[in-house]
């Protein structure tokens, strides 16, 4: 009689990868970080980053060597959006892959690496079409996520520098989101939404008009887990 602890022949073994979704917000506009494969299968065609699990590696580990190597980047946030595959998704075979939700503040150009001959920052609306394998459809699964969270979480926050105007953050959510938000109504509810936001007793004076307050996310608050009550309800009109 096989042992329950032993593994059954008619399991199924085959490679685990991961891909990223690595989003940052520059210019007023989302933006995906794509790179050009160096390798088949899809030589030279854009992809999201991300590569194999190597044995004994952590899914999150491998993430974040993927992203480092193929980019030179670090996520302030990263966390796991689904699996996806495995058949149909990769034409050497069966592969199931992991794909991680990354963000970043805005960053300077990324350093290609690894098996990418190029990496770049783009906007979704640019490669939507034409990424290689499945990456498409997780491209799309990323960001309809990070929509949803910032509804009712502070992840918004981790696309700023550690201190922030009200305009900057409102920008995020105008970027991400697609549609224009009144000032003086998201100001009104990010600074009395409580544990949201807290201020630094600074100004930032880098635009025009009067010095603008700096605020920070709240002592303790976490993208990761906390919960924004009440939510910032996406307005209808949002851009798909």
């Amino acid at each position: 009689m096989t042992p329950q602890s032993a593994i059954p022949q008619t399991a199924w073994r085959m490679p685990v990868a991961v891909d990223l979704v690595t989003l940052t917000v520059s210019d007023d506009q989302l933006r995906v970080l794509v790179v050009d494969r160096g390798i088949e299968p899809f030589l030279g065609q854009p992809a999201l980053p991300g590569g194999f699990v190597l044995p004994g590696e952590s899914l999150e580990a491998a993430a974040r060597r993927e992203l480092a190597e193929e980019a030179g980047l670090t996520p302030v946030h990263l966390e796991q959006l689904r699996s996806y595959g495995p058949l149909g998704r990769d034409p050497r075979g069966p592969v199931l892959s992991v794909a991680y939700l990354a963000v970043l503040p805005a960053a300077g150009l990324p350093q290609a690496g690894g098996d990418a001959a190029g990496a770049y920052w783009t906007t979704p609306a640019q490669v939507r079409d034409g990424l290689a394998f499945d990456h498409t459809a997780i491209l799309g699964d990323g960001i309809e996520r990070l929509r949803a969270k910032l509804e009712y979480s502070p992840l918004a926050t981790a696309f700023c520098e550690e201190k922030f105007t009200v305009a900057q953050l409102r920008g995020v959510y105008q970027a991400i989101w697609g549609v224009h938000l009144d000032l003086r109504n998201f100001h009104r509810k990010v600074t009395s939404t409580p544990g949201f936001l807290e201020p630094t007793g600074q100004q930032w004076a880098g635009g025009p008009g009067r010095p603008a307050e700096l605020f920070r996310r709240a002592a303790g608050l976490s993208p990761w887990t906390a919960v924004l009550y009440p939510p910032m309800v996406r307005p209808p009109g949002m851009a798909k």
